[in-house]
Formats: C-alpha cells, structure tokens, sequence
C-alpha cells in the first residue's frame, strides 16, 4: 500500500509544479488554489509512505516521477520542445526509480 500511495504522490507532484507555473506567480485564483492542494496531498502521501519505506528511496522514487510526470506534461502540451536526449534522459530516471522498486 506505501507504493501505491508514493506513486499517486508524485504523480500529485507533477499536478502542482504544473499548477505553480500556471499561476503566474500565484496571481490566478484556479491554479493557485490546485497547487496548494495538490501540494497539501502529495505532501501528505510522501510522509505516510515514509512510515514503511526508507527515506532516500521514498524521496528519490517521489521526485522521479513528479519529474518525469511533469516534463512529460510539458511536453506534450507543446511548453517544452522535444528532443531524442531528452526522452533518453527521462527514460534513465525511470529506469533509476524501477530500481530503487526493485531492490527495496
């Protein structure tokens, strides 16, 4: 259950670091406010399934996918350009977070 509770963490993850960037500096009221929960929720999953996960994969498999999630976004909603390195790049960090998985 801690797995599946990271996960939905970081996927949480890449929800507000999406929400941030469209809040403009907080200045619009919808992505602020999905931040701040996304944020209050992710939060909250990384510190649950820090309970029975050890700390340093918790937070590297958390931030791995919030990473990964988030470029991924960007990417295709045409914010951030796609390149051959950059797909070889996020597929390395999935390989590393598969690891971390597979050797807990």
């Amino acid at each position: 259950m801690s797995w599946f509770v990271l996960v939905l963490s970081g996927i949480l993850e890449a929800v507000w670091a999406t929400a941030l960037g469209r809040s403009e500096g907080f200045t619009r009221l919808g992505p602020s406010a999905v931040f701040a929960g996304a944020l209050a929720a992710s939060m909250a999953g990384l510190a649950w399934a820090m309970r029975d996960l050890p700390v340093g994969t918790a937070y590297a498999v958390w931030v791995g996918i919030g990473a990964v999630l988030t470029v991924a976004y960007a990417m295709a909603t045409g914010d951030e350009l796609v390149s051959a390195l950059k797909i070889v790049f996020l597929l390395m960090i999935i390989g590393g977070v598969l690891g971390l998985k597979l050797t807990h």
